[in-house]
């Protein structure tokens, strides 16, 4: 199987699955002399686990991450970081009726289709958990882009279902996010949410929802067109996300809807804009202002109601889940975009600058 590594200058390459031993990631291309606090990067795994809330899957798992590699006297060696977390709670006969079956809207088919085995225990490979590994690599990019730039990376749950935050980020206080269950940074209207992700769980159902991320501090010059743009590189990186089914930019799929005369972004004399619906991006290149991008991210495929699918016969079958899963994915997701967002920018730092700490 290709497609586990990610980046060029900063690369990452994940490893392990749901209900295998443990997951794990190993990151090459992180400078010699950065300062690492790994109780951020527990803190920043803390933020993604499992079994945080009513609202997310009862799964437990510390996920505690084992520094194997990269790291002396608190600071980086230059030499490749890798991290095991351990898997500590797989209850794989949960996933015994899934041996023929395929799940719908699951990867059973393709896998199976494509590599001609497939671990059926929770997805193996394709399982969300593989995200735990991407959530630490992304802690040590931003510690990194923390202290050689000051750029600062923060996400929150912006819509659940048809539910939307209708105040643009300027207008949030993002620390806000951290105080309730659900991450998002409007209060009121994240008890709202919770109620109602509460009532589809009780219902057996998933609904899905959209994560708003913001990068700001982020210096001129960031990017490699043609083919390497930011805002591409950004794409990549969420639709690589399990459930992720959209991602947008800036003025996004609205600015389709204007007029250029109001949708430029004018410059005033120190080289700011006066507005920004680019995004932060020009001509794939960061420009200075914030970087800001929607995630939207569909609902969890496991429902705990029976459905008809077919088995890897081709005979139908009924099909009911089980297990333990988030109804809704996007309270976890946060982390998970910040992370994703710190890679993608730490790599095209150091892509642009080959910068030395």
């Amino acid at each position: 199987m290709a497609g586990n590594t990610f980046g060029e200058a900063f690369r990452i390459t994940t490893f392990g699955e749901s209900h295998g031993t443990a997951i794990g990631v190993i990151i090459d291309g992180c400078p010699a002399g950065l300062e690492l606090d790994l109780n951020f990067v527990q803190s920043e795994l803390d933020r993604r686990k499992p079994g945080q809330s009513k609202i997310t899957t009862q799964r437990k798992e510390s996920d505690t991450a084992q520094i194997l590699s990269g790291i002396f006297e608190g600071k980086s060696t230059g030499t490749p970081i890798t991290f095991l977390i351990p898997n500590e709670d797989q209850r794989s006969k949960d996933y015994d009726h899934n041996v023929g079956p395929f799940r719908p809207s699951h990867a059973d088919y393709t896998y199976q289709t494509k590599y001609g085995i497939r671990d059926h225990r929770g997805g193996g490979r394709s399982s969300a958990r593989e995200t735990a590994a991407r959530v630490a690599a992304g802690a040590i990019a931003k510690l990194l882009l923390k202290q050689v730039a000051g750029i600062e990376i923060s996400a929150y749950v912006s819509a659940v279902g048809a539910m939307k935050v209708e105040k643009p980020y300027s207008e949030l206080n993002l620390a806000e996010a951290e105080n309730n269950i659900l991450r998002c940074a409007d209060p009121e209207k994240a008890q709202e949410m919770i109620a109602y992700i509460d009532s589809v769980r009780k219902a057996g159902d998933t609904v899905g929802g959209v994560v708003t991320c913001i990068a700001q501090q982020v210096p001129v010059g960031l990017g490699e067109p043609v083919f390497d743009k930011l805002h591409a590189d950004l794409g990549k990186a969420m639709l690589s996300i399990n459930a992720v089914h959209g991602f947008e930019y800036g003025s996004g799929f609205e600015g389709a809807t204007m007029l250029g005369s109001s949708h430029n972004d004018l410059f005033e004399t120190d080289f700011s804009t006066r507005t920004n619906n680019s995004g932060g991006i020009q001509g794939g290149i960061s420009n200075g202002q914030d970087i800001y991008f929607r995630v939207a991210f569909k609902p969890v495929a496991t429902i705990m109601q029976g459905q008809e699918t077919v088995d890897k016969d081709g005979n139908k079958v009924e099909l009911h889940g089980k297990g333990r899963h988030d109804p809704c994915v996007v309270p976890r997701a946060v982390p998970i975009v910040e992370a994703m967002t710190a890679l993608v920018l730490a790599d095209h730092y150091l892509r642009n600058k080959n910068a030395k700490i």
